[in-house]
């Protein structure tokens, strides 16, 4: 189900990258973070898991391959393990949903001048692109999330004058991580960026603007800056793409609404092929008009399968939902995924393995109907 718009390709079966951690690899991560498992110990164990992870894709017909994240304690850790200039401070997070309520995000602030150790992702490709039984992806936390989340007053206005004079740097280093994935020759880089949430989210907006900030500026900032991190790079034979949620932790999010108020800034202005969007559950997130914004060659690709919950999705009702959007945007700049990863964060959310591998296939099942 790969198809080709000149020499780029479109998965119209594309998934968002975090799998559900085996309970054995949990431990041992937990193991060799008490200093009771050597690294290397650690390593054999994330190798073995991610084999096993490899091979479950292949079996449920996936065309894409990513690790599970499973070498990352959270989709946005690899930033503060990989640079300096972080400290261990965090904002909180009010999350909605089952056990919701107030707790610091997984993230750190930004305390100091920025300055990197090593590469973000490490050599987690080089494993990958060595064992994968077809084309990989590799993700990224988008620079956007920073400007939200790695910012607080008192700490790291300290380091920064601005804002804006923090964001240009984490622009360069998301840049030339990316940079160094396309040299590897990995197929699919994605920017995941959950913090457009609070641009999205009225609530959030209200917070915002009772800080002096103009929320609407500040998401044409956030636009520009990850389109800072890919202007004029080499697409040859690579796709981009931008995974948007809000927000997804052990079942739960933090923002809510429709995409209405970024819609025309972000769809009609980055420069990704392939936006990855949150939208299993219409009551959060509204209808599919906002992909009105979508320029032609520009794929979006619904999240239609929720990973918040067991309960599988019949595919009739899965048709009809591409349909509607169908009435929006041509079917061929579609394609279907879960709404979001299945472990953002280690602990993963609250639902099984085997319930992780039906929806996946259930993802397949739907673009060989839809798409042939």
């Amino acid at each position: 189900m790969i198809a080709y718009e000149g020499m780029r390709r479109v998965y119209r079966a594309d998934h968002v990258g975090s799998l559900l951690r085996p309970p054995e690899l949990l431990s041992a991560r937990n193991q060799a973070a008490r200093g009771t498992r050597s690294a290397e110990a650690l390593r054999e164990q994330e190798d073995a898991a991610i084999l096993q992870a490899l091979e479950r894709q292949r079996q449920v017909g996936l065309d894409i391959f990513t690790d599970g994240e499973f070498r990352r304690g959270s989709w946005i850790t690899d930033m503060a393990d990989a640079v300096d200039g972080f400290v261990q401070q965090s904002r909180m997070v009010e999350w909605r949903g089952p056990g919701g309520g107030a707790e610091p995000s997984t993230s750190k602030v930004v305390g100091a001048r920025l300055v990197p150790r090593r590469r973000l992702t490490g050599d987690q490709s080089t494993f990958l692109r060595a064992h994968a039984p077809g084309p990989i992806k590799m993700t990224l936390p988008a620079p956007s999330n920073f400007w939200v989340i790695g910012w607080k007053a008192g700490v790291s206005d300290q380091a920064y004058a601005s804002r804006s004079e923090m964001l240009r740097d984490v622009v360069g280093i998301v840049r030339d991580e990316i940079q160094n994935l396309i040299a590897e020759g990995v197929d699919y880089i994605q920017m995941d960026a959950p913090y457009y949430g609070v641009f999205i989210d009225e609530q959030h907006r209200a917070t915002l603007r009772h800080a002096g900030i103009d929320p609407d500026q500040a998401l044409r900032e956030c636009v520009a800056a990850d389109q800072a991190a890919i202007a004029d790079l080499p697409r040859a034979g690579v796709t981009l793409a931008l995974h948007v949620c809000r927000g997804n932790s052990r079942s739960r999010w933090f923002s809510e609404g429709s995409y209405d108020p970024i819609a025309e800034q972000l769809f009609g202005t980055l420069d990704v092929d392939a936006f990855l969007l949150e939208y299993d559950a219409p009551e959060r997130e509204g209808g599919f008009e906002p992909l009105r914004y979508l320029r032609p060659g520009k794929v979006a690709v619904l999240g239609l399968i929720t990973t918040k919950e067991p309960d599988l999705e019949p595919v009739a009702l899965l048709e009809r939902r591409i349909k509607a959007a169908e009435r929006v945007v041509p079917l061929d700049q579609l394609a279907v995924s879960p709404q979001c990863g299945f472990a953002s964060v280690a602990l993963g959310n609250v639902l099984g393995q085997e319930d992780q591998w039906r929806k996946l296939e259930r993802v397949v099942q739907t673009a060989r109907q839809v798409w042939g």
